[in-house]
C-alpha cells in the first residue's frame, strides 16, 4: 500500500502542477476559461486572483514532490510528513469548494479524490 500512496500523491501533485500552469499562465486561454468555465470578461477582472490562486496550488504540488524525495531517500518519516501535509492541503481546498460552491462539485473531486487516496493508501502501509 506504501507504493501506491506515494505514486497517488504524485498524480495529484501532476494535477496540482497542471492547475498552477492553467490559472497563473494560461487563464486567458480558451482552454483554461473552457476548463474553469470563465468568460472573456470574468477571467480578464479574475486575473490576479487566479494568478496567486496558481501558486498556492504549486507550493501543495512542491511540498508532495519534495515528500516523495525525502521518501525514497530513506528519511521516511520527513517525507511522509510533507506529503500528508500537502495532499491533505489538498483534499482539504476540495472540501472547501465543494461545500462552498456545490455547483463545482466535479471540479472538487478531481482536486481531491487522488490527494485523499494517496494519504489513505500511504498510511495504511505504514501501518
Amino acid at each position: 500500500m506504501t507504493i501506491a500512496g506515494l505514486v497517488l500523491s504524485g498524480l495529484a501533485a501532476a494535477v496540482h502542477v497542471l492547475i498552477f500552469w492553467l490559472e497563473s499562465f494560461a487563464w486567458l486561454t480558451p482552454r483554461a476559461r473552457r476548463i474553469f468555465g470563465t468568460g472573456e470578461s470574468e477571467a480578464q477582472a479574475t486575473r490576479e486572483l487566479a494568478f496567486n490562486q496558481g501558486f498556492y496550488n504549486l507550493f501543495l504540488a512542491i511540498a508532495v514532490l519534495l515528500g516523495l524525495v525525502f521518501f525514497g531517500a530513506g528519511a521516511q518519516t520527513v517525507g511522509a510528513t510533507l506529503i500528508f501535509t500537502g495532499a491533505g492541503s489538498m483534499v482539504a481546498a476540495s472540501l472547501v469548494l465543494l461545500l462552498s460552491s456545490p455547483e463545482k462539485r466535479a471540479a472538487a473531486l478531481k482536486q481531491g479524490v487522488l490527494p485523499l487516496l494517496g494519504i489513505a493508501a500511504l498510511a495504511l502501509g505504514l501501518l
